[in-house]
């Protein structure tokens, strides 16, 4: 196991990928290091029908049709755009099809206001370029320019955080496959290497904020991922992360199957109540998504190891989850403190278990927020 902070899952499952190309004997495309089969294995997980000799781990949980769809877009010569709310695993599952596509999913830019076309084309080492002049040396390619001559998969985040000009400018490395270089008498061209292929991700919250061109729209072929509804994928998530979590710091702290219960129950609930709201000020400004509930869950263990008993309880699950929920005041306070009052409340008379605790612990970080 990595050392590093947060290893790229290259880096993370190296174990694995070496293995499964070890094994390969299917057709790959391009110079992809595994074949679309087992770039799907290692995403999804392995199944005895697999016939392998070695169990290879589920990563990402969702729907086997957008994985399928997604490896077959990179094998033609489209993009690749992952669209959907946030928190549902999109950049997740773009790296790690890079990685199991390239053995690199670090040639990444991060789509923002700030971004511009140097970001992804190239940019001049200014020292160099006033001691030599320009030249391919002095010059300094930008992730997905390094994706193109590798042949390798570049990654563009939040596409729709990037300005207009910005977005223009990935049209002609998608339809051409080149860049070229006008400051430079020769050698002016970066042309792109087979298996070079570009995996875009959105947010569909940010619609509005720049959207695609029509043209750009064109290039790509939209995979759209859903808010993970289903209790047991999602509990299948939650417990797969939570366990990751444990191990990269080191914490031996048991989580109460109970207790994710209350934390899947209580999403379902403040979900179907965003659903039935009339307006924006009645729901909460959270996308109430899976990778919200671990990071609920996440700082309720990381505060029970602190500062508890290193036991999680009820008690600081209702704590984090409100903490991490209330991001306007008044509003999502008191869309919380309705919910408490009308949904947990009277679980808690019915049922018991863990509810009585829950609903203390929810009163007690809402008084203390408002």
């Amino acid at each position: 196991m990595s050392e590093l902070l947060r290893a790229p899952a290259e880096i993370k499952y190296a174990e694995e990928l070496d293995w499964l190309e070890s094994v390969d004997d299917g057709p790959k495309p391009f110079s992809w290091r595994l074949s679309p089969k087992m770039v799907r294995l290692f995403i999804l997980g392995s199944e005895r029908s697999d016939g392998l000799d070695r169990e290879i781990s589920q990563k990402w949980f969702g729907d086997r049709s957008f994985v399928e769809r997604s490896i077959v877009t990179l094998a033609s010569d489209r993009g690749l755009l992952l669209i959907g709310d946030p928190g549902t695993g999109k950049s997740w599952l773009a790296e790690l099809l890079s990685a199991a596509i390239s053995r690199n999913s670090t040639l990444v830019v991060q789509g923002t206001a700030g971004t511009t076309e140097d970001h992804i084309k190239y940019s001049w080492n200014v020292s160099m370029v006033i001691a030599k002049g320009q030249s391919r040396e002095s010059m300094i390619p930008s992730p997905i320019m390094t994706a193109m001559e590798t042949g390798a998969i570049g990654r563009f985040e939040e596409l729709t955080r990037s300005t207009s000009d910005v977005q223009d400018a990935l049209i002609s490395i998608l339809s051409e496959k080149y860049i070229s270089v006008p400051e430079l008498d020769s050698d002016n061209i970066v042309f792109a290497q087979p298996g070079f292929s570009v995996i875009a991700t959105a947010n569909s919250r940010d619609r509005g904020v720049n959207d695609l061109s029509s043209a750009l729209k064109r290039r790509f072929n939209f995979v759209r991922i859903p808010v993970v509804t289903n209790k047991k994928s999602e509990a299948e998530i939650v417990r797969f992360r939570t366990e990751e979590l444990l191990r990269r710091h080191q914490i031996e702290l048991d989580v109460p199957p109970t207790l994710l219960d209350v934390l899947l129950q209580s999403f379902a609930d403040l979900r179907a109540s965003a659903a039935a709201a009339g307006s924006d000020d009645e729901k909460l400004e959270s996308a109430l998504s899976t990778a919200e509930q671990i990071g609920v869950l996440e700082d309720a263990i990381l505060h029970s190891n602190f500062f508890g008993e290193r036991a999680l309880t009820a008690h600081t699950l209702a704590s984090s989850l409100v903490g991490s929920l209330a991001r306007r005041e008044p509003e999502d306070l008191a869309i919380l403190n309705k919910y408490l009052h009308g949904v947990v409340e009277p679980r808690s008379n019915e049922e018991g278990g863990s509810w009585p605790e829950f609903l203390e612990g929810g009163r007690d970080a809402i008084a203390t927020l408002s």
